[in-house]
């Protein structure tokens, strides 16, 4: 079980990510499809500067990232800025702020839109910091699963706001960094393989 620090540890320049998060009560995160084809486009202005996407999966009461911050030269470069040391702190601030960016950009919408008033999220996104190749593939099944958790669907290709069909078609445009976890799996049949034999546990 994971503690309440470990969910909430400093972000790092170049170094991997659980991010996810969840809405109070009986309310949604994504109501209909605008939503989430809304969220996405927000994802890509917000993020893909800072960090690339190795899965992603948006459900109604919940969304789930795996991620992989970029280097702090590549961003400055981005940027234009110029470099700087950083104290960790400042270094978890830098890297919080375009994710922050991107829920109050969506929470605003999405409040405006159902003339709602309040926090949608619960809390800060819970982010869990990944080390270990199989962890590292573990949470990249997950993330996949989720619409199945859930009985949304009996596969998981048949979710819509998720990054697996990304990783079925090569020839698919995407946000998501297919090549990293591609890198893990000997043909796209043995990735396919590998979330059905967790699947069927």
């Amino acid at each position: 079980m994971e503690t309440k620090t470990s969910l909430y540890e400093n972000f790092e320049f170049e170094q991997t990510y659980h991010l996810f998060t969840r809405v109070s009560g009986n309310e949604l995160i994504f109501r209909k499809e605008g939503n989430y084809d809304y969220f996405l486009r927000q994802l890509s202005k917000y993020l893909l500067p800072y960090l690339e996407i190795y899965a992603y999966c948006l459900v109604p009461q919940r969304l789930s990232l795996l991620i992989c911050f970029r280097s702090k030269n590549e961003i400055f470069k981005h940027f234009d800025l110029p470099e700087n040391e950083m104290s960790a702190e400042q270094e978890h601030k830098f890297l919080m702020q375009p994710i922050s960016n991107l829920l109050n950009s969506y929470s605003k919408a999405y409040n405006k839109m159902f003339q709602r008033k309040g926090a949608l999220f619960i809390d800060y996104i819970k982010r869990e910091r990944i080390d270990e190749e199989g962890q590292l593939k573990n949470i990249f099944k997950d993330i996949h699963q989720i619409p199945l958790q859930h009985q949304f669907v009996k596969s998981s290709e048949e979710w819509k706001y998720s990054s697996f069909n990304a990783y079925l078609n090569a020839n698919k445009s995407t946000k998501v960094s297919k090549n990293f976890m591609l890198g893990f799996f000997e043909n796209t049949q043995d990735l396919i393989q590998f979330h059905k034999i967790i699947q069927t546990l």
